[in-house]
């Protein structure tokens, strides 16, 4: 087994609900997101960030705005719908759900005395 691989599949499988999570704190730029997932721990490059807004964006969840930028082009602002934030309360329950499930399920079993 390689655990590099299994790695990566643990953060993609949350990389979406923590992407909204920033977003749900407010509009959000791109970079930012990145910054702010990064700063938590997160691996994340602005090429996988970018399909994933995308994504979410097709499928309603955000909208965007055009902001000038006084250092160069336009940037993109996104803000959860309201779709997106019903879609991010659901997300938050299966976390809550399965974070609890798996702390159960790896913590160690109390011995008899």
């Amino acid at each position: 087994m390689n655990i590099d691989n299994t790695q990566s599949q643990m953060r993609k499988g949350i990389l979406e609900f923590c992407i909204l999570s920033a977003i749900k704190r407010g509009e959000a730029y791109p970079g930012d997101i990145v910054d702010e997932l990064r700063s938590a721990g997160l691996q994340i490059l602005e090429g996988t960030l970018y399909p994933l807004l995308t994504r979410l964006k097709n499928a309603e969840m955000l909208s965007y705005r055009w902001v000038e930028s006084p250092s160069g082009p336009p940037r993109k602002y996104f803000s959860l719908t309201e779709k997106g934030q019903l879609f991010y309360k659901e997300l938050d329950q299966t976390w809550k759900e399965l974070s609890e499930a798996v702390n159960k399920a790896t913590s160690p079993k109390p011995t008899n005395l």
